[in-house]
């Protein structure tokens, strides 16, 4: 039975609004090319009422109700939140799929992860409570000083198309849990799941205007988020040239913003690993959620010693990988999102070729499907470091090959990048492993692996894959504005000034 996509309007005020100019955006299954439902399309005009919204959330009964609630308050919305998720996991999962093209095991362990970051933060939010009024040891005993943690205000939570729900939720989760006004903008290429967080938000009784969803394009949605004066931070996931663009606009208020763009990291593999785990973490680094993924591996770094070995073998593992509409039982690699992107890809691959690197593997459309934006898992090799497949991000199936002969040239060839999201090593060595992750430029080392995450360690960059830090307690940190209270706490005078003589 076919799948119906809901349609949905836009979450204003805690409630289904019509766009105000009524245009909405055609959603294509990546796997058929199939036009198979619409999203609202907001503008500048939805933005400010989805602002509105947000402030008078805040001021209800002077903050009480939401911003200044105790977090066990909040935190009940939370769990709530979660139960529902998973209560419509099944049904989450497949509209995740068809949306974005992720395969359906994939998209059901996000929802997953969707429901374990609701509930994650639910934790923080009621320990906030015995953090308010942490006191300070000041060296003059007549003040007393304590600390304040309050919630920013009304954040712009702008998000993309690889992960649509769960990255949705690394921002939605902690900024109310922090006590922030939210108003979510998601990729107009992947949005539906993001919408029925939206009737989840209705079903629990979350108070109006805490969350608001504004699906819609970037310049008509996003750029209009992004420089509004009553907005009072920006949190965005994607690319590096967009995440430029959203910190111009915030500079000109003094917003503050925290950016999880591009990356291009490597996997550093070492002649003493076991051969078939190294190719399988080498291939999931890379070949996940379709290639799609910020901190993809997608630049293998492989030891001369056992390098044609290795690449023998990873390329008979790729080869095993089903490649089918993410809806089969056993799908591993689905389409990738669009079919801009799709272009793009393939382009990435011609242009390698003609620069003078080989196609080990892969680089074309799967024989057997003949519709749908699918490319084969790719492998390029005799890549020089000036050649733009080693210099730029994909974003999707395709690895990368150097090999290198020491420790000092494997980190060289590492670190030649201008990003700095994800770094990789594998060896049997733990010691040096140790040693690598200290030495490579990356927000976050995997060690004999590649790609876990987990909503309790801190997710983000470098360089220019960004800066802050979301998940853990770090990313509750980024929607706390953090005061000081200072008391003089003497009965005597404070006697600076020479006190006027009394008649």
């Amino acid at each position: 039975m076919a799948i119906q996509i809901p349609t949905r309007l836009l979450f204003i005020d805690g409630e289904w609004r019509e766009p105000v100019l009524k245009k909405r955006i055609p959603i294509i299954n990546p796997a058929s090319e199939e036009i198979i439902g619409s999203v609202p399309a907001a503008t500048a005009e939805d933005v400010e009422l989805a602002v509105e919204a947000a402030r008078r959330a805040l001021a209800r009964n002077k903050g009480r109700d939401w911003a200044s609630a105790s977090g066990a308050v909040r935190a009940k919305y939370l769990r709530a939140i979660a139960a529902k998720i998973t209560e419509r996991k099944s049904e989450l999962a497949k509209l995740e799929a068809i949306d974005c093209g992720k395969p359906l095991d994939e998209a059901a362990w996000d929802v997953d992860d969707v429901a374990g970051c609701f509930e994650y933060y639910a934790d923080l939010a009621e320990g906030l409570d015995a953090q308010q009024k942490a006191s300070i040891s000041l060296p003059m005993e007549q003040f007393k000083s304590h600390v304040l943690k309050e919630p920013i205000g009304v954040v712009g939570l702008i998000t993309p198309w690889n992960y649509p729900l769960l990255m949705a939720t690394w921002k939605v989760a902690p900024a109310l849990a922090a006590g922030c006004a939210a108003i979510l903008k998601p990729s107009e290429l992947a949005s539906v799941t993001c919408l029925e967080l939206a009737a989840v938000c209705i079903e629990v009784g979350l108070p109006p205007g805490v969350l608001n969803i504004l699906t819609g394009l970037g310049h008509e949605a996003g750029a209009p988020l992004a420089s509004h004066p009553h907005v009072d931070k920006i949190a965005f996931t994607g690319s590096t040239i967009t995440g430029s663009k959203i910190m111009t606009a915030a500079a000109q208020l003094v917003k503050p913003v925290s950016l999880e763009l591009g990356g291009k990291s490597p996997i550093v593999v070492f002649d003493d690993v076991d051969i078939d785990k190294a190719a399988e973490w080498t291939a999931f680094g890379v070949f996940w959620t379709n290639g799609q993924i910020c901190s993809a591996t997608s630049r293998l770094i492989i030891h001369e010693n056992i390098a044609a070995e290795f690449l023998d073998r990873l390329v008979k593992w790729i080869k095993n990988i089903k490649i089918s509409d993410p809806l089969e039982e056993g799908c591993r690699l689905g389409p990738v999102v669009s079919g801009g992107q799709y272009e793009k890809i393939l382009k990435f691959i011609s242009t390698a070729k003609s620069e003078g690197a080989t196609v080990l593997s892969g680089g074309a459309r799967p024989e057997h499907l003949k519709k749908g934006f699918f490319i084969e898992p790719t492998i390029i090799t005799d890549v020089t470091t000036s050649m733009q497949i080693w210099r730029e991000e994909v974003f999707g199936p395709v690895l990368c090959v150097k090999t290198f002969s020491s420790e000092d040239e494997a980190l060289e060839l590492a670190n030649d990048t201008q990003y700095g999201l994800g770094a990789a090593v594998i060896s049997k060595d733990l010691e040096r492993c140790e040693r690598v992750s200290k030495a490579l430029q990356a927000g976050i080392v995997w060690i004999n692996c590649s790609q876990p995450c987990f909503c309790q360690a801190p997710w983000g960059g470098n360089k220019r894959s960004g800066f802050g830090r979301e998940l853990g307690k770090w990313g509750l940190d980024n929607y706390l504005s953090v005061k000081q209270v200072t008391q003089y706490a003497s009965d005597e005078p404070w006697g600076w000034y020479k006190s006027p003589s009394k008649l």
